[in-house]
């Protein structure tokens, strides 16, 4: 079985797992994520591959975290996460990629992530539900921080935190490229 297929049918069975866990309808879920309701049966009966977009919706509005939907088992205390096992969730033709490296469900999902964008990239991510926060530290290059339409400059050695409950943007408007390290808050559902 490739790593694909084996992400697909992790996915189906996690995403019914929290969607019955939850007590939600594919209805509901649909209302909730804004993804719709055939996408979600789809990706349940594992005949699809959801963009990073849509896994980010449906994980969202669970309030559970990407890696929790993609796990095809859940560790004991200590995890470990060898880099052949880490997610890449995005990636351009010129290089640039977004790896999700680990995360944990305790206390509201929280997610480590590993950026790397090249010059002229971008990756544009739709709002997180409110109490979501985002925490970067910029390792190499400047990156572009843009929060509700408001462009940041972050240089190499700078670290910078916001609430994510409005569009943002990564960029890298520089010549060299921009490696970043991100965690991902994300309040429990209610």
């Amino acid at each position: 079985m490739s790593d694909l297929d084996q992400l697909t049918r992790s996915l189906a069975r996690n995403l019914k797992h929290w969607r019955g866990e939850r007590g939600f309808t594919l209805d509901a879920l649909a209302a909730r994520s804004g993804v719709s309701r055939g996408m979600i049966i789809q990706i349940e009966q594992a005949r699809t591959n959801p963009s990073v977009g849509t896994t980010v919706k449906l994980a969202d509005a669970l309030g559970v975290s990407i890696t929790t939907l993609l796990d095809y088992e859940q560790g004991p205390q200590v995890r470990l996460v060898p880099p052949e096992q880490a997610v890449r969730m995005w990636s351009t033709s010129t290089g640039s990629s977004t790896t999700l490296l680990v995360g944990n469900e305790r206390g509201g999902p929280l997610e480590l992530w590993s950026w790397r964008l090249m010059p002229g990239d971008e990756s544009a991510s739709d709002p997180h539900p409110d109490g979501t926060t985002e925490l970067l530290h910029v390792t190499a290059g400047e990156l572009t921080l843009v929060v509700d339409k408001q462009p940041h400059p972050v240089p190499a050695g700078t670290s910078a935190t916001f609430e994510a409950n409005v569009p943002h943007t990564y960029r890298n408007d520089g010549e060299e490229i921009v490696e970043v390290m991100m965690a991902v808050s994300v309040p429990p559902v209610r």
